[in-house]
């Protein structure tokens, strides 16, 4: 099982480089940006790394804001100029697509067959003549590049199926190694990956921290995609799907998600610095 790392909280863009440069020092597999609302660039911080893992990636780009164009564009620049970029992508949420961009969040999942459709060819260089429900194109790019992987984000059964078919494998987050063992693993191709984001605490008051992840994240839990995820399975909120504990918690924790299936694990640490430090000492003192 490959182990990257991510921040869950991004402050600054020379927050990121310092992140990645870290994980770089410590010989992990990967280092991945998200798009928050609101926050910054998950590609223009990529691009502004310089000592990193060999892998880079995005867990995730939101499809609506960016035209499948537009993005085969920006991914193909980034894998040119930094290389190892696997490419996550998803629908996001209604309540960012909707109320803070004004976008119909129309059906995600034709939305994102469409955009798949439009996005990989494009990636492996092909001209792309498509007429459909949301996009309309006749193009081709003139930049080169490697291809990169294209992950999906996927909890729910169709989303499942079309990572299945069009992607190269899934990026979870707010998942459990029950989940990962017995819901997405069946569900994905052989051999696809299955790269699951995983909140971290090094904590021996494990209610207290569970608490503050609840102020702090507990809204995720609201969001559709995860509230359905969490009561599939009966996971009372966002905090149980966290790793919290000691040093020897933490190790059995990411064993359970490889034995589960998982390929990759990609740790979140919370807490401040010198914590999330730790969390990375007990994951890199275990390799």
């Amino acid at each position: 099982m490959r182990i990257g790392t991510a921040l869950a909280v991004t402050t600054s863009p020379a927050d990121v480089v310092a992140a990645a440069a870290d994980a770089a020092r410590r010989g992990l597999d990967s280092f991945w940006t998200n798009q928050l609302p609101g926050g910054w660039d998950p590609l223009a911080l990529l691009a502004g790394l310089d000592e990193r893992p060999p892998e880079i990636g995005t867990a995730i780009v939101a499809t609506y804001p960016r035209h499948p164009v537009t993005l085969a564009s920006e991914a193909l620049t980034l894998q040119a100029a930094q290389g190892g970029l696997t490419l996550g992508i998803g629908p996001s949420h209604a309540w960012f697509v909707e109320r803070m961009l004004g976008i119909p969040y129309t059906s995600p999942l034709r939305h994102t067959r469409e955009y798949l459709s439009v996005l990989r060819p494009l990636l492996r260089g092909e001209a792309v003549t498509h007429t459909g429900e949301f996009y309309t194109v006749d193009a081709a790019l003139t930049v080169s590049a490697p291809a990169p992987p294209v992950l999906m984000s996927a909890l729910g059964p169709k989303m499942l199926e079309l990572a299945r078919e069009r992607a190269d494998g899934v990026v979870l987050t707010w998942v459990t190694p029950e989940v990962v063992g017995s819901w997405i693993v069946p569900a994905v191709a052989p051999g696809a990956r299955v790269v699951a984001g995983v909140g971290v605490v090094l904590s021996d008051d494990p209610d207290a921290a569970r608490e503050r992840i609840t102020r702090e994240f507990g809204f995720a839990g609201d969001l559709p995609a995860y509230r359905d995820s969490l009561r599939r399975f009966g996971i009372s909120g966002i905090a149980d799907t966290v790793i919290v504990g000691d040093e020897s918690v933490v190790a059995a924790e990411l064993d359970r998600f490889r034995d589960a299936g998982a390929t990759d694990v990609v740790l979140m640490p919370f807490g401040a610095a010198d914590e999330r430090a730790r969390i990375l000492d007990v994951v890199t003192a275990s390799r």
